[in-house]
């Protein structure tokens, strides 16, 4: 293995929908639970509205939305629900594994989700121990994607600058996020979740490039580096 770019000294990547193809299990329990708590909603309008962004961000809209708090079950059931499901269920993008084989710069992870569900999903699909122990949180700053901060704090964790990171993001949320970081972002549409429109939004949310094939992924960082 060779390192793939100079200019870059580490990959952040997003884990829902980028290392693991989950956002279409997590949009239809997120729908049901929210619809069964008295707001009715689709798989399709949470994956519009809520994509790339924290939990409780969404849960914050639906409440100022309803004009009351949602039950105090709420969030235990949503998260058991989805839980056991990406624990059966969730498989990684393709050809995730071989394509990290190939890219030898350091990497990390930098997710909405909390830790227990990056944990649930990652272990399931092999590679929780490929990323442990530098996987980060939106639970772990004050603001979600699309803010900067989980980005910032990714790279302040791997002692790396910002300028020297690039993020592989799936959603506008992540993409607005990573460049309010001062870093470069890859658009990546693979995901059984995306649309036939969702490179173009990508790309006009700033993306650098955009792909739907990790295998992709080497050639595209270097041929960044050589440009």
């Amino acid at each position: 293995m060779q390192t793939l770019n100079a200019n870059f000294d580490l990959i952040i990547f997003d884990c829902d929908g980028v290392l693991v193809d989950s956002e279409v299990i997590s949009c239809r329990v997120h729908a049901e639970i929210l619809t069964r708590h008295g707001y009715p909603i689709t798989a399709e309008q949470v994956r519009q509205r809520f994509l790339g962004r924290t939990s409780l961000d969404a849960t914050t809209e639906v409440e100022r939305e309803l004009g009351r708090p949602l039950a105090e079950a709420y969030e235990l059931e949503r998260q058991t629900t989805l839980f056991a499901a990406l624990a059966d269920a969730v498989e990684a993008i393709p050809h995730l594994h071989e394509t990290l084989d190939i890219i030898d710069t350091r990497k990390c992870v930098a997710s909405s989700a909390v830790h227990e569900k990056i944990f649930t999903s990652l272990t399931r699909v092999k590679l929780y121990d490929r990323f442990a122990p530098n996987i980060y949180s939106g639970s772990q700053v004050k603001f979600g994607k699309p803010a900067p901060d989980l980005f910032l704090f990714a790279a302040e964790q791997m002692n790396v600058p910002p300028a020297r990171c690039l993020v592989i993001e799936d959603s506008v949320a992540g993409v607005t996020g990573g460049l309010a970081a001062g870093m470069m972002v890859f658009g990546f549409h693979g995901g059984t979740h995306c649309r036939p429109d969702t490179a173009d939004t990508l790309r006009a949310a700033g993306a650098t490039v955009t792909f739907d094939d990790m295998r992709q992924l080497p050639e595209l960082i270097a041929r960044i580096g050589a440009d």
